[in-house]
């Protein structure tokens, strides 16, 4: 999905919803969404830094915070770093397979937990409310 069609999507939800979209929310998303791999909060900062004169890591943090609750990137806990949601942040899940070599990230667009994980979690009575998995590997650009 292009960068403008990921920005105008977070537009209208956001208007639609009455949430704010700042300039600063919006600059974060729109280095995220258009990265061609994870990046992490300091890339991100240093990316608003040629736009914006010395930005703040805090400014960041709370952009990426505020995308993160609204689900219009995803954080690749392994990597420490984000993606933008390919899925119109609208999943209780994500899954992610992770290229060790070139660390591209694909997600996956799985829409219920496998069978035994579901019966593990209704037996045990663990409320569920959200759930993320990252497959690591080697993407097939990378294979040999």
């Amino acid at each position: 999905m292009s960068t403008n069609k990921v920005i105008k999507e977070v537009e209208v939800y956001c208007r639609e919803h009455g949430i704010r979209f700042t300039d600063q929310r919006r600059m974060a998303l729109e280095i995220i969404a258009s990265s061609k791999k994870p990046l992490g909060a300091y890339d991100v900062l240093a990316e608003m830094g040629k736009e914006v004169e010395n930005p703040k890591p805090t400014t960041v943090y709370r952009a990426l915070d505020f995308l993160l609750e609204h689900a219009f990137i995803h954080k690749i806990e392994s990597l420490n770093a984000f993606v933008v949601c390919h899925a119109g942040h609208s999943h209780e899940g994500s899954q992610f397979m992770v290229c060790d070599d070139c660390g591209k990230v694909e997600e996956v667009h799985l829409c219920h937990l496998p069978k035994d994980l579901k019966k593990k979690i209704d037996d045990t009575g663990f409320q569920l409310t959200r759930w993320n998995t990252e497959i690591h590997g080697t993407c097939n650009r990378c294979q040999p």
